[in-house]
């Protein structure tokens, strides 16, 4: 096939906008809260592994020669989580946005042909986040990534409805993955705030989406769910039977939950060939793209050996392998 092999999943370090946060003092209150929903043995595990995988996370040549041995040919690069920073004051999300965005966009343009990024929109100002966006694709980036949901506000508010409306218009990517759990220190031991905590949120935020209207009113979003979604497109029969047996939960969209699937895009980071294969069956095989939640420990360091794993089709494998990203990101 002529289309490249795209990781859609794929994450940035930007010291930058640690140093411009790290002497304010919403920094600590926002550590204290991660430390709650961790626990001390995850955080001292992930302190470890992202120090020693920080040249993956920052040296261009490092990761374009691991991208060479995973056979991937481009990916689409967007900031650590930790980089979202909602704690942050008007005056302050303005700075970290800018600042990611033209960071992020300065690390992919050391490789224009193998790397393109994604920016960050402050979810805690919804004022701000049209701007946001529009910054991140003045830079040249293909959209922004966003958390599960802002302080306070799920992503079904309606003060994001101008976010939606600019992303559909523009035709931007919005990379839906999840930053801590709200679940808290019920998930602080095993790392559960990770296994557990990573796939709930991503379901919360896709049932807002889905049962709010959001996709009803704006079709045409661009919206890429890392890990698969997670526990959603695997159990949208129990929100279908809700839909059609209760009022209060088919009152919001106008059809099916699980049609909604053929709108929305979902990485393959599953950990699973059983899951992906069920998600692929859920949302079409046109509708899931290759990640790897690259350089982390809870990626796939092998994406398309987890891939092949899955046994699918040779159309199938081709289009999750790079055929679709390549259309969405529309590489020539």
């Amino acid at each position: 096939m002529t289309f490249p092999t795209v990781d859609v999943h794929a994450h940035v370090l930007l010291p930058e906008v640690e140093a411009l946060v790290a002497a304010l003092p919403g920094l600590a209150e926002a550590k204290a809260l991660d430390a709650r929903r961790n626990g001390p043995e995850a955080l001292a595990v992930s302190g470890r592994m992202v120090a020693e995988r920080a040249p993956e996370l920052t040296d261009v040549s490092v990761r374009l020669a691991v991208m060479d041995a995973q056979g991937v040919d481009v990916q689409l690069v967007s900031p650590s989580p930790s980089h979202y920073h909602y704690w942050a004051d008007e005056e302050t999300a303005e700075k970290v946005y800018r600042l990611a965005n033209e960071a992020t966009a300065a690390h992919c343009a050391a490789a224009p042909d193998r790397l393109r990024g994604l920016g960050l929109v402050p979810l805690q100002h919804p004022g701000q986040a049209v701007g946001a966006l529009e910054h991140a694709l003045e830079q040249g980036l293909s959209g922004v990534e966003i958390s599960s949901h802002g302080p306070g506000r799920e992503l079904s508010d309606p003060a994001y409805g101008r976010l939606w409306a600019r992303a559909e218009e523009t035709g931007a990517i919005l990379f839906l993955h999840p930053f801590g759990c709200t679940l808290d220190e019920r998930l602080d031991q095993w790392y559960l705030s990770n296994t557990v905590g990573q796939p709930t949120e991503n379901a919360v935020a896709l049932s807002h989406l889905i049962f709010s209207g959001v996709l009803d009113r704006h079709p045409g979003l661009k919206i890429v769910a890392a890990h698969g979604g997670g526990y959603l497109p695997t159990h949208i029969g129990r929100s279908d039977h809700a839909w059609s047996a209760r009022s209060d939960a088919g009152a919001g969209c106008a059809h099916r939950p699980s049609s909604y699937l053929g709108r929305l895009y979902f990485d393959s980071l599953v950990h699973d060939p059983r899951v992906l294969r069920s998600l692929i069956g859920a949302a079409g095989a046109d509708r899931v793209l290759l990640g790897s939640d690259f350089p982390f420990d809870m990626g796939a360091d092998d994406p398309l050996g987890a891939l092949r794993a899955a046994r699918l089709s040779d159309a199938d494998f081709d289009a999750v392998r790079g055929g679709n990203a390549a259309a969405l990101l529309d590489l020539s």
